[in-house]
């Protein structure tokens, strides 16, 4: 079996090239399930519904979130009623939509969990704990599961890895936009990396235009944010699985 997981999708231009070519992609490389964090990809900030219906039209089968996921109130009811769109789980409970999923890829029951780190992150509960919860209550339902950590610190990111080591089959990072060179097979067979990096246009800071963020910097003034220009990157990993094992992780 075959995953591929795409980091932060930053901006319109880069769900428009999604839809043009993440087909042709999955059919190139042999990908039974493709799964993106969707936080960004409506202008930076959060995703809209008619973004989150893009993209999974484009081939994600399932977008995972993080910090900025309910910053757009027209996603709410979505984030209620499908199965392929989620949230942290870690969120308070009173949140809007969910964060797990199980979906059909391959012939193979797949659990997705969403989690959001705890330092330098609002409103969120431990992922540890919340790790052990979800894998309880959905014993015998699944048997592949894949985690997203969207998280600021790598410390907490790598711990977490460490921590499901055998108990999932993939933990990636998310929510730095900068893709990190640890990619791995810890031993207990998790295929693991710090962070995907981002889709987005790689000529800006993190996808932002770069002359909106040295004025804010040189001045420490508010500014509006907006997606630099130029053709988008993609930035994630391909896991290739072999029964409840990851046996290789390719960045990409």
């Amino acid at each position: 079996m075959k995953i591929l997981f795409l980091g932060d999708i930053v901006g319109k231009a880069t769900v428009a090239y999604l839809q043009k070519n993440l087909w042709a992609l999955r059919k190139a490389r042999g990908v039974d399930l493709v799964l993106a964090n969707g936080e960004n990809a409506t202008e930076i900030l959060g995703l809209s519904r008619d973004n989150a219906q893009d993209l999974l039209s484009a081939g994600v089968d399932v977008i995972t979130g993080g910090n900025h996921t309910l910053h757009n109130a027209d996603l709410y009811n979505m984030l209620g009623d499908s199965p392929y769109l989620l949230r942290p789980y870690n969120l308070p409970a009173a949140a809007p939509g969910k964060g797990e999923t199980i979906v059909e890829a391959g012939g193979r029951r797949v659990l997705v969990l969403n989690l959001v780190g705890m330092h330098d992150m609002v409103y969120a509960g431990n992922p540890f704990e919340a790790a052990d919860r979800i894998l309880a209550h959905n014993a015998g339902k699944y048997d592949v599961a894949v985690c997203d950590i969207h998280a600021e610190a790598t410390a907490e990111k790598i711990a977490l890895g460490y921590y499901l080591d055998g108990r999932v089959q993939l933990v990636v990072g998310t929510h730095t936009h900068v893709q990190t060179a640890d990619e791995t097979i810890l031993p207990g067979g998790t295929a693991y990396i710090t962070d995907l990096g981002m889709c987005g246009p790689q000529n800006g800071v993190l996808g932002a235009d770069r002359e909106v963020i040295l004025r804010k910097l040189k001045t420490a003034t508010p500014q509006r944010y907006k997606v630099a220009d130029g053709a988008p990157v993609l930035h994630g990993v391909l896991v290739t699985l072999d029964g409840d094992r990851a046996v290789a992780i390719e960045r990409i």
